[in-house]
């Protein structure tokens, strides 16, 4: 299940909030391994990596050639081991793993938003934007700002993908755009903690004081190919927890004429799936205005119309909004040039969710 490799760090690469590049020189190779390898080590799982360290590394994402997340994972620095957290909280996320972290959730009794998390079960209205990609969020947050500048916006992260919010460079270069991250269920690392999407809104909305909520995995994601093989398929969840709260879900489609897959191709069958199979409250399911018509999207939408609302935004603007991000977008590997509808639908999901306010 593990892939067990030893090696010593020969350098520091590019670091960002929360995460930290190696290069890691691998000790008894077998004879499928690289001589050295790129790692990626949590600063504040396993102390700060020095050059001269020791490392214990799983290469499993490695060996497996994952886009996303082809890195070996520093495990431990066994000879350098860092001294013990002193720190409230008894919030246990990566449960039962060897790498279990605990954490200080938002709403437990040590944590300064208790009070407010303790009496509060409505988002009062709060638009809120549910994407299964990622790659989808900053696209989200250009759209909200090209008409609300000044919206604050929260993301909730859920575990479908990295489990740690350090994984994501955009996080990092979002950082100023955004009034705060969440992580919910197994994800840790936020800027609050929650136990799930519930309460990961909640938090949002009470303790960061957003006014718009995004909610999606985090990097990388989970697929088989089946219809229900998808962690994303737990967009339609997060329908259902915003209206549960009295939140205003609002869809993010995704929309590709650049998939070479069929089933991605116009409405990927994923968002027919989370919004058409699995979300039991109405959303505003949003499509960009001026989408090709070659890509069926109306036909696809049309058995949804009876439980949600088909919204057409316009998009002037948005390209503008989107090219002036300070992240490189990216999804499945293409930019915003070759999958230009992808994007696009994001952000005008979240110029309507700043309509919403």
């Amino acid at each position: 299940m593990i892939r067990w490799r030893q090696g010593t760090v020969t350098g520091l690469r590019r670091r960002w909030r929360g995460a930290v590049e190696l290069d890691v020189t691998l000790e008894r190779r077998r004879p499928e391994d690289p001589a050295a390898v790129r790692a990626l080590a949590y600063p504040a799982l396993v102390g700060e990596p020095q050059v001269g360290d020791m490392v214990l590394l799983n290469v499993n994402a490695l060996a497996l050639g994952l886009g996303t997340g082809g890195y070996a994972l520093v495990v431990a620095l066994p000879d350098r081991l860092p001294a013990d957290a002193d720190q409230p909280g008894h919030v246990v996320k990566a449960r039962y793993t060897p790498l279990q972290a605990v954490v200080l959730a938002a709403d437990e009794d040590d944590s300064p938003h208790r009070g407010v998390l303790e009496s509060s079960d409505s988002l009062d209205g709060m638009p809120v934007v549910t994407a299964d990609l990622h790659s989808a969020l900053p696209a989200v947050v250009a759209g909200v700002h090209a008409d609300r500048p000044d919206a604050r916006v929260a993301y909730v992260m859920t575990d479908g993908g990295a489990l740690p919010a350090w994984f994501s460079r955009t996080l990092d270069a979002l950082a100023d755009r955004l009034a705060g991250v969440v992580t919910v269920g197994q994800a840790f690392g936020g800027d609050l903690e929650a136990t799930n999407v519930h309460t990961g809104l909640l938090a949002a909305r009470h303790a960061l004081r957003a006014d718009v909520a995004v909610v999606a995995q985090g990097p990388g994601n989970l697929g088989t190919g089946t219809p229900w093989g998808f962690s994303g398929v737990a967009v339609g969840e997060a329908v259902n927890a915003a209206a549960t709260l009295s939140g205003r879900p609002v869809g993010s489609l995704r929309i590709s004429a650049a998939d070479p897959r069929a089933r991605h191709r116009g409405v990927s069958h994923h968002s027919l799936t989370a919004y058409g199979r699995v979300a039991l409250a109405p959303a505003d399911l949003v499509v960009p205005a001026g989408v090709d018509p070659d890509l069926g999207v109306d036909a696809a939408l049309a058995p949804l119309r009876q439980r949600h609302r088909i919204v057409t935004v316009g998009v002037a603007g948005l390209d503008e909004a989107l090219r002036a991000l300070p992240v490189t977008l990216s999804t499945m590997g293409r930019g915003l040039a070759a999958d230009h509808a992808y994007f696009l639908a994001a952000a005008a999901a979240g110029r309507h969710a700043a309509s919403l306010l």
